[in-house]
């Protein structure tokens, strides 16, 4: 329990193998195909996207989400939410959220010092048995960021195929990130077949424009958002923790711990001019009125 404890501590901080993996090929912005993981498909007509609640953040003060101090003293319940997304080629995790351990904690975890309640009501491989899953028949998973609401579950996954950010991947293995408690959460990927997305460039999971990584570092080196089209509701967006709360997307909010203001910045327009393109419903993962608006689990969005 007290390895859980400490593993909380590091939502609130900066982000601090298998030798060459092959690098990513990246997404046509224009949705034409490109060379992916997975073979060619025709259109996405059966793609569909489950929201799973894999954990919830109880805030007496969530004013580190915001370096003006706007939020300060302020109290905010968040979600932690984990993605499916079904694809006639394959299935892909995108997020794993709190380590399924604190499900096993009657009243969650209270890290001392900072101010979250960190709950968690049912494990993830337990919703994945909901739709007849297990962790490996996860093909393909990735991860917006590196942080332990995150990636606490990724161990799970060590026999999918793991997309990740050049920059992140080397963020998570570095020497000052083996040394910290959240590194146990994921330490097995580092022998995971891996896809590494280079430079600048998106990358199209399954090579028919349906399910693109996009780039948008600054809360971490390597923090990348997710666009998936889907043939009923359109194009969906899911944004990490490019913006943490409500207010934060319309106020330009940055963390006070986010690994540079500079790309956050920049992130954000990058982000938003993506949205205004696709004109894709923004999901902001951990607004709990976002996470509301999509189905209930096991329902998918369509």
């Amino acid at each position: 329990m007290n390895k859980i404890v400490l593993l909380a501590t590091c939502m609130a901080l900066a982000a601090c193998g298998q030798s060459s993996p092959p690098s990513a090929t990246p997404a046509a912005t224009d949705g034409s195909h490109a060379a992916s993981a997975a073979p060619q498909v025709p259109a996405a007509a059966a793609v569909k996207l489950y929201a799973m609640n894999c954990g919830d953040l109880e805030f007496s003060d969530v004013g580190m989400f915001a370096d003006d101090g706007s939020m300060r003293g302020v109290a905010r319940s968040l979600v932690d939410p984990c993605y499916l997304i079904r694809h006639p080629a394959g299935d892909l995790l995108w997020d794993s959220g709190v380590p399924d351990a604190i499900a096993d904690a009657a009243d969650g975890v209270r890290p001392e010092g900072f101010p979250v309640h960190v709950m968690r009501t049912t494990k993830l491989a337990a919703e994945l048995a909901d739709l007849g899953l297990a962790p490996t028949d996860i093909e393909f998973v990735s991860f917006s960021h590196m942080h332990f609401d995150h990636t606490g579950n990724a161990n799970l996954f060590a026999a999918s195929t793991w997309i990740v950010d050049a920059d992140e991947r080397a963020a998570m293995f570095s020497e000052k990130a083996r040394g910290s408690d959240e590194f146990a959460n994921y330490s097995a990927l580092e022998n995971a077949k891996t896809v590494q997305i280079e430079g600048d460039a998106d990358y199209d999971v399954f090579g028919d424009g349906s399910v693109t990584i996009h780039q948008a570092p600054g809360h971490t080196p390597g923090h990348t958002v997710l666009l998936v089209k889907l043939p009923q509701s359109g194009q969906v967006l899911l944004t990490g923790d490019m913006w943490h709360l409500a207010e934060s997307r319309d106020k330009r909010l940055v963390p006070a711990f986010n690994f540079n203001r500079e790309q956050t910045l920049a992130s954000m327009d990058r982000v938003e001019a993506l949205a205004a393109a696709t004109g894709a419903r923004v999901i902001r993962q951990h607004v709990a009125e976002d996470f509301a608006a999509l189905p209930a689990f096991p329902a998918p969005l369509q």
